[in-house]
């Protein structure tokens, strides 16, 4: 089997790529370097010189309040090009693993959503990643639409370095407590990503570590773990306001995978703990 990774300089790309050249399943992580996801031109003479049996789409364009100031660009690479690169998968006919979000999701309520629940992106990001999945939808029939949220992982920025960094240079920091969902480490997905694209159970799934929490508890388990002695207080969202709508509600079921037979990832706490002894 070989695969094609899309961003391989990001935080998933490059554990996925880690993961399946450690289970000697041939592969390739691309980057910029090798194409642009918006010349459609380039990226279909890459993709079809290299003849995947499978792409695994991770490059996204993910900087949520930029996207409300650059909404074409963020449409180009979350929208546009996964249509044109599904369009290439069809045409010679290899499965696509794409990526989504729970921004997809209106964001309220606290269910946990189920992948078929009502869409209702509350900013650009989440709606061009939603379009983003009906372009996938509409054009191949071998595809899995895995839908994640708060992801980290050891190439890359992310909450968990924010949150020491900060804590080098401040004696109290203030987190939102009204945000709750699921954190996903990115060395867990891609070994569920990676049993995935070895079957034919094609489906829309929600990945993320088990248990659930505020970005608040997120923050003071870290530095509980990381023995970093810091006043953190709670604050609500409306604290910090942002240019893109934040969902209060990520909460996101995880009954798809086990209909399908897949492990769920370890709990958050646990993949906390393994990724800060990584760092």
């Amino acid at each position: 089997m070989k695969v094609l990774v899309t961003g391989y300089a990001g935080q998933l790309g490059y554990d996925v790529v880690k993961e399946l050249q450690k289970r000697n399943i041939e592969c390739i992580g691309t980057t910029r370097k090798d194409f642009s996801l918006t010349d459609t031109k380039k990226m279909k003479s890459f993709v079809e010189n290299y003849r995947p049996d499978a792409v695994i789409h991770c490059a996204a364009y993910t900087a949520v309040d930029k996207a409300e100031d650059e909404p074409e660009l963020c449409r180009a690479v979350n929208t546009d090009a996964t249509r044109e690169l599904a369009k290439i998968c069809k045409e010679i006919n290899v499965k696509m693993i794409y990526i989504s979000t729970d921004y997809v999701f209106p964001g309220d309520g606290d269910n946990f959503y189920e992948p078929e629940d009502k869409k209702e992106p509350q900013n650009i990001y989440g709606q061009t990643k939603l379009d983003g999945e009906k372009a996938v939808q509409e054009i191949l029939d071998k595809y899995f639409i895995v839908r994640i949220s708060w992801v980290f992982g050891a190439n890359g920025r992310n909450f968990i370095k924010t949150m020491l960094n900060l804590a080098k240079t401040h004696d109290k920091l203030t987190v939102v407590n009204d945000q709750i969902g699921s954190p996903t480490y990115t060395i867990d997905l891609a070994k569920l990503l990676c049993d995935m694209v070895q079957t034919d159970k094609y489906s829309v799934y929600h990945a993320t570590n088990e248990g659930i929490c505020s970005w608040y508890e997120f923050a003071c388990e870290i530095f509980r773990q990381a023995n970093v002695d810091i006043q953190v207080d709670s604050v609500p969202s409306s604290a910090f306001p942002t240019k893109a709508k934040r969902p209060h509600n990520s909460r996101l079921s995880k009954n798809s995978l086990d209909k399908a037979g897949f492990n769920r990832l370890p709990s958050w706490q646990d993949a906390l703990s393994r990724f800060l002894q990584s760092i």
